[in-house]
């Protein structure tokens, strides 16, 4: 006999997904008039091809586009058009390598692997949007990115960290500063490097560290003075990912005993500034980084171990017995002349993943105090993310939003036009509604996490990761 499926698992996790154009969607409740932009979410919109991927990070990518104007709403979706999508829809076959789920192939086929000299590697850029210089972007892993048109969401085109060869991952995430973006660029060879990338202009490299065991890296740190690089044991022997033999993640080892290596990077001079050792920890998401004379704080949502990348498994997230690791907001207080760790601390109890801040006023400040994300409500402890959480890391408190059966995305604060406080502002949220089998848009009150309105969709919409307010055409 079968074991008992969440109730959202099939409509959040196992369903294909359809392109739509709907122009006017229902509303409940009242959108503020001067909400004026497009809520553009990115995540995985195909999960099943000729077999199932294994694990929520696999896919190919869909974008999915609120557009708000005078209080309504409507809505568009599309694939992202990329090799691996195509290819897809054209052979009926899983033919690129995801993070944990790689094409069916005879044991001729991965001996072929080994002599190919441009691994099949998924192109499709499912995590992340930014924009960047101007322009609207899908950002992945995968070392290229895909800008689009943030109006019909059609691909415009790609963009490349440089045209060297070799084996290389990026992040989802990269930080802006000033008119010029940067991003961690992971290099895997005979030798291995982590490196900071310019993206603006001509694509220029502004730091790399040689490493013997390069880290699964989601994320990296930037403050007004330095690149923060967090290297977790979650470690590879980069001849593993040459070969190609497994899928991605399966290549990483965790190896406790190395502890976490803090890389701090001058931004001016590109030079190491100081290598300090914690205990191990693992994270997928930096959240804020800043300075106070010689101290340099920062700021993610962090774990005990890696174990939280194998709790996504797809085969664990249907049962209905197994509870997800909690991700919790942790402060690293370096002391940077005695190149030493000074303080970590818990800065909330509350449950957060995907997190998110006003990045663009106080990213790299000392005085922020909000971050916003999914948490899991403990009296539902036993779900998937199902409750929107507001921490203030200055005092521990958190306020959250939940009802039973809805099962919230990242929450993407959009500030009041004329406001006094941080926190003055709309919360934004792509619900799923296991009831009536069908997501909405969700508009929060930013400082009470009250609602003040959804706007109804006849579909439901895959569980996705992050994505960005245009608050208008680019």
């Amino acid at each position: 006999m079968s074991q008992e499926k969440q109730p959202y698992y099939k409509a959040g996790f196992r369903t294909n997904s359809e392109e739509h154009q709907i122009n006017d969607l229902p509303v409940r409740g009242e959108i503020p008039r001067w909400l004026q932009g497009r809520l553009i979410r990115n995540g995985p919109g195909m999960v099943e091809v000729d077999k199932p991927m294994r694990h929520w990070f696999d896919g190919l990518a869909m974008l999915h586009q609120f557009h708000i104007s005078d209080g309504k709403v409507s809505y568009r979706s599309r694939y992202i058009d990329c090799e691996a999508y195509r290819t897809a829809k054209e052979s009926g076959k899983i033919t690129y390598s995801d993070f944990a789920t790689d094409p069916c192939r005879s044991l001729f086929q991965k001996v072929q692997t080994v002599f190919d000299p441009a691994p099949k590697i998924t192109d499709s850029a499912k995590v992340n949007i930014d924009q960047i210089d101007g322009k609207a972007f899908a950002l992945g892993e995968p070392l290229m990115q895909v800008e689009f048109d943030p109006e019909t969401l059609e691909s415009v085109g790609v963009f490349h960290y440089g045209k060297k060869p070799g084996n290389r991952m990026t992040t989802a995430h990269p930080h802006q500063d000033n008119g010029q973006a940067y991003n961690l660029v992971v290099q895997y060879g005979p030798v291995n490097y982590y490196k900071i990338y310019g993206m603006v202009g001509e694509v220029k490299e502004v730091a790399s560290i040689p490493v013997m065991e390069p880290a699964y890296l989601h994320s990296f740190g930037m403050s007004e003075r330095y690149f923060i690089i967090a290297e977790f044991p979650l470690v590879v022997q980069s001849v593993k990912l040459l070969l190609r033999l497994r899928p991605f993640i399966e290549n990483f080892q965790w190896k406790g005993n190395r502890g976490t290596r803090f890389f701090i990077i001058d931004r001016q001079t590109g030079k190491l500034k100081a290598t300090i050792k914690t205990e191990a920890f693992f994270s997928f998401h930096h959240v804020n980084a800043f300075e106070n004379g010689h101290e340099l704080s920062v700021d993610l949502a962090a774990y005990p171990d890696a174990g939280i990348i194998h709790e996504y498994y797809l085969n664990r997230l249907e049962q209905k017995d197994k509870e997800l690791p909690f991700g919790r907001m942790e402060r690293f207080v370096f002391d940077l002349d005695k190149k030493q760790l000074k303080e970590r601390k818990i800065l909330s109890e509350a449950c957060i993943e995907l997190p998110h801040i006003d990045y663009e006023q106080y990213h790299g400040q000392s005085a922020y105090r909000y971050v916003y994300g999914c948490g899991i409500h403990p009296d539902n402890r036993q779900e998937f993310y199902n409750q929107l959480v507001k921490i203030d890391v200055q005092t521990g408190q958190h306020l959250y939003w939940h009802e039973p059966g809805l099962y919230p995305g990242e929450g993407v604060f959009v500030p009041y036009p004329d406001r006094k406080a941080e926190d003055e502002g709309l919360l934004l949220s792509v619900v799923l509604d296991v009831n009536k089998g069908q997501s909405f848009l969700l508009v929060l009150e930013a400082q009470t996490m009250k609602e003040k309105a959804r706007a109804y969709l006849p579909h439901t919409i895959l569980f996705g990761y992050h994505g960005a307010f245009f608050k208008q055409l680019l």
